[in-house]
């Protein structure tokens, strides 16, 4: 086991969070034994992944001195929501850059984004790499020392929580004395699929790290979460083979579209509530459940195999998407 080196973090999430056995769900598919890493509770705002990329995140733009945390997502971002939370936890400010135009119906990570104090600012028809420097600049203007976030938390020490998360989970397994065969995660923005495929190497799990994509094609998702991986090896130094961290992406789930609930997402959010109490989002863990579901009834994953799905959170999403799921 490689020991990586850490950066300084703060202390954001509810850890570790619960590692839970899927019976019903199991016996219902007739398939391999399903786990649920519960990454939905780390307790921030009603949780969610990107509150561990935050412990990072927050602790370097305290240590530079920053008094305003700036980041972007679309107008549901679980990022944008769990920012907002931790810079109304930690005393300082936040901006939102949000894609699109305002929206009239305030619901969801919206709501709760409202809420916790943040300042949004709508891109209308410009994008967000125009917009978030212009807040930026701003909020520099005014006297303020920003801090911009990118995309998801998918950077360096984004990446890193999720390297730190692999080794709770590795722990949590040896004591439950269960051996996981693949781990199933959305990924979109790459940054936990990054963390997650490095650790694995840093705590010697010897099974498949798989991201099911959100909304990019393999080819980019690929290239996306490698680079990624690559660069959070330097920062963390830890050694990585010639041929680097394996990446595996499924990209067979994209449906219509980003945010756009069908069928597959439908079903699964629907199975995950009536056969454990369990609620999935309609954007990223609806979608990944549901491409986990069909490689299970494809064959891909045998009755003696053991699967652990990832639950990255986003749950207030759920009501701003009632009419798509009912």
């Amino acid at each position: 086991m490689m020991q990586p080196a850490y950066p300084e973090r703060i202390k954001l999430a509810h850890l570790p969070t619960q590692l839970q056995k899927l019976t019903r769900l199991s016996e219902y598919l007739g398939g391999p034994q399903l786990l649920m890493k519960r990454d939905d509770q780390t307790g921030l705002a009603l949780g969610g992944n990107k509150t561990r990329k935050l412990e990072f995140l927050v602790a370097d733009a305290l240590e530079k001195g920053c008094d305003y945390l700036v980041t972007t997502g679309a107008p549901q971002s679980n990022h944008c929501r769990q920012t907002a939370a931790a810079a109304a936890a930690t005393g300082l400010g936040c901006s939102l850059v949000l894609r699109g135009h305002p929206s009239p119906d305030h619901s969801g990570n919206l709501l709760l984004d409202l809420f916790l104090g943040a300042n949004l600012h709508w891109c209308g028809d410009s994008t967000t790499d125009d917009v978030l420097p212009e807040v930026a600049a701003e909020l520099e203007a005014a006297g303020h020392k920003p801090y911009p976030i990118p995309l998801g938390g998918s950077n360096v020490l984004g990446a890193a929580s999720y390297v730190l998360a692999m080794g709770e989970l590795m722990d949590q397994l040896k004591a439950m004395e269960i051996e996981v065969d693949a781990m199933v995660v959305a990924s979109s923005s790459g940054g936990t699929q990054a963390g997650m495929a490095l650790g694995a190497l840093a705590y010697d799990f010897e099974g498949t790290v798989v991201g099911i994509s959100i909304d990019h094609p393999a080819s980019v998702l690929n290239s996306m979460v490698s680079s990624l991986a690559t660069a959070t090896a330097m920062h963390l130094t830890i050694a990585l083979p010639s041929n680097g961290p394996e990446i595996v992406v499924e990209d067979g789930y994209l449906g219509e579209g980003y945010g756009i609930v069908g069928d597959l997402e439908r079903e699964a959010i629907n199975l995950l509530a009536k056969y454990q109490g369990i609620l999935l989002d309609p954007v990223y863990t609806g979608r990944a459940m549901g491409g986990l579901i069909d490689l299970i009834r494809q064959g891909r994953y045998g009755t003696e195999q053991k699967i652990l799905f990832w639950h990255t959170g986003g749950t207030p999403a759920l009501f701003a998407y009632g009419a798509e799921l009912t």
